[in-house]
């Protein structure tokens, strides 16, 4: 009886597929022939789907992509856990150097529709991640959903274990340039982040907050209102 390594044989079909892809180029019918063979490795892909030469996928049977969105080339979407996935809605854009990472099992990252990711940004469990809908993430942030434990200063650092408690970023928020978000924090609709900012408390919706810790420096719902105003008269 002959024994397969499922993990070995669907990372093999992936690296066959990808490589056999990159002949291929992103022009008329070649974006309808790639999502044609995409569909053999994602858990599900939805209509021209560009993904550049250069992206790397691991674990795309547990991914999901929505129609219209774009991978660039160096991105890294990796999956590795068991029962872990990534769901990326219609009209995402993952721009270079993004590294999207579920390192832990039953961790889900989702990026819902028309949000951007900017080049070098890093996503990661192993706690859940949710990004809304037309956010803006721009270059360098990091959204990482896990915190070590260090309360006993005898033991090393890694062998204490974790906290993932997750992080929500609410649909409408812009992150500036460097933007870092710790675990457990959520970020309201309508929220605006400070290049360089840390947040490590949860934002109220329609806030603008700045800094490291992050802290709320004025309200945006004024403006909002007044926007809703003028849309109703």
């Amino acid at each position: 009886m002959i024994f397969i390594d499922t993990a070995k044989f669907t990372r093999a079909k992936e690296l066959l597929i990808t490589t056999c892809l990159n002949w291929i180029p992103l022009i008329a019918g070649g974006v309808f022939i790639r999502n044609l063979a995409y569909r053999l490795i994602f858990k599900k892909i939805g209509r021209s789907v560009y993904i550049q030469d250069g992206a790397e996928l691991i674990g795309a049977n547990k991914i999901e992509v929505g129609s219209d969105s774009y991978i660039a080339s160096g991105a890294s979407i990796i999956i590795r856990a068991i029962n872990s996935k990534v769901l990326i809605g219609s009209r995402v854009k993952i721009d270079k150097g993004v590294i999207i990472g579920s390192s832990g099992d039953n961790c889900c990252i989702e990026i819902d529709e028309h949000t951007l990711i900017g080049s070098y940004t890093c996503i990661g469990g192993p706690g859940n991640v949710k990004i809304g809908k037309y956010c803006l993430i721009a270059a360098h942030c990091g959204i990482i959903a896990n915190n070590h434990i260090f309360s006993d200063p005898i033991e090393m650092i890694r062998q204490q274990g974790l906290t993932c408690r997750g992080i929500v970023i609410e649909d409408n928020c812009w992150l500036g340039y460097g933007v870092k978000i710790l675990d457990g924090v959520t970020i309201g609709e309508g929220s605006v982040i400070g290049a360089g900012a840390v947040v490590t408390k949860d934002i109220p919706p329609y806030s603008v907050a700045v800094g490291i810790p992050a802290k709320v420096v004025r309200s945006r719902q004024r403006v909002e209102s007044l926007l809703a105003n003028q849309k109703n008269c």
